[in-house]
């Protein structure tokens, strides 16, 4: 009887979530880099408050990419985009796709929002600060939407 080695699992076997790192300190907590084979695993992530942070982020990413019009549902066919779409950027880049990704999610979200503070018919805005999910959240529902606007 030999003895197998446990492999590394690499998104789509091909790309290592090893070296893969979040420049925010900030983030760090909220993009999940766990390494997956492939971005479907048909978790419950919303079943509880926060859960979402624990999804990995390239299938927060492919979620946000089936979240309209004729591709709405369509995992596989939003998979397989995400797919052709790393391909492209590590044959452009040759660098880690997951890590340009970590990257374009990290510093696409906005960090200062503002918000109507006011009561009756006087309403002023007023500057926030962003919460991290909500910066993430917004990161990748702004990505999916310029690639859904470019498309068509």
């Amino acid at each position: 009887m030999s003895l197998t080695t446990a492999r590394t699992p690499k998104l789509f076997g091909k790309w290592n979530f090893d070296e893969v790192n979040c420049n925010d300190i900030s983030l760090d907590n909220y993009i999940c880099r766990r390494e997956i084979y492939v971005p479907h695993s048909g978790t419950h992530y919303a079943k509880k408050r926060f859960r979402k942070a624990k999804c990995p982020v390239v299938e927060r990413l492919v979620n946000g990419l089936m979240f309209k019009g004729r591709g709405n549902g369509k995992k596989l066919l939003a998979t397989r985009i995400l797919k052709h779409t790393l391909e492209i950027v590590h044959l452009v880049t040759d660098v880690n796709p997951v890590q340009v990704v970590v990257d374009a999610v990290s510093k696409g979200g906005p960090r200062e929002d503002s918000t109507r503070v006011g009561s009756g018919g006087v309403a002023r805005r007023q500057a926030v600060d962003v919460s991290p999910l909500r910066r993430v959240d917004e990161a990748i529902y702004l990505m999916c939407k310029g690639a859904r606007n470019s498309a068509f």
